[in-house]
C-alpha cells in the first residue's frame, strides 16, 4: 500500500487493518495516527488523566495488535477499536474500585481572546453539563459520550457496546431528553 494513498485518506480503516494483518507495519502506524487522539479524548471523557489516557490508548493498540488475526476483512474497524478502549477503561475502573473524575479546574483553558467573564461562563456551563451527565445511567452516559463527544455514529455505538441499533437509539433518545430537561430546569438551554 502506497504512503501517498494513506496520507490522502483514500485508504479506508478496514483496508489498512487488512494490510496490517497481512504484515504491513506502515498500515498499523497510519491507524495509530488516525485514532490515537480520538481515543485519548474518549478515554479522558471516562475520567482518565492525561497520563492514564496515554497508557490506555497504547494498551488499546497493543490489544488490537494481539487480536489482529481475529479481524474479519471488511468488518468495520472503528467500533472494534472503541470497544477495546471501553473495555480497558471499564477494567481499569473496576480495579480502582470507582469511576474516576477529573476536576473541572484541570481542564485546559481555551486558546482565544475571551474575557475572564467568558471563561467563567464557559466553566459554569461545563459544570452544569457535567452535573447533568451525572444524572444519566451508565448505559445512557456511555452512548452520549460515544455519540455526542466522540462523534461515533449510532450504528457504530451499537456494535461497540454489543447492543442492538434500536437499543442504542432508545438510550440516546432518553439520555438527550433527560439532559435537555435537566439543563432546561437550570435555565441553561
Amino acid at each position: 500500500m502506497q504512503e501517498a494513498e494513506r496520507a490522502s485518506g483514500a485508504v479506508s480503516d478496514e483496508q489498512l487493518m487488512t494490510a496490517y494483518v497481512a504484515g504491513d507495519q506502515g498500515a498499523f502506524r497510519e491507524l495509530f495516527a488516525r485514532y490515537a487522539s480520538v481515543l485519548a479524548r474518549v478515554v479522558r471523557a471516562q475520567g482518565a488523566s492525561d497520563e492514564e489516557s496515554r497508557d490506555l490508548v497504547q494498551q488499546t493498540f497493543l490489544q488490537l495488535h494481539r487480536a489482529r488475526r481475529d479481524y474479519r476483512a471488511g468488518e468495520p474497524l472503528r467500533p472494534w477499536l472503541f470497544t477495546i478502549a471501553y473495555n480497558l477503561c471499564r477494567d481499569r475502573w473496576r480495579v480502582l474500585g470507582r469511576r474516576r473524575e477529573v476536576p473541572i479546574e484541570q481542564a485546559p483553558p481555551p486558546i482565544d481572546a475571551a474575557t475572564p467573564a467568558d471563561h467563567l461562563q464557559e466553566r459554569r456551563r461545563a459544570e452544569l453539563l457535567r452535573a447533568a451527565l451525572a444524572t444519566l445511567s451508565e448505559d445512557q452516559r456511555r452512548v452520549v459520550e460515544m455519540h455526542w463527544f466522540a462523534g461515533i455514529s449510532l450504528p457504530e455505538v451499537a456494535i461497540a457496546l454489543g447492543i442492538s441499533l434500536s437499543a442504542a437509539k432508545v438510550r440516546a433518545h432518553r439520555a438527550y431528553e433527560r439532559l435537555r430537561q435537566n439543563l432546561d430546569l437550570r435555565g441553561e438551554v
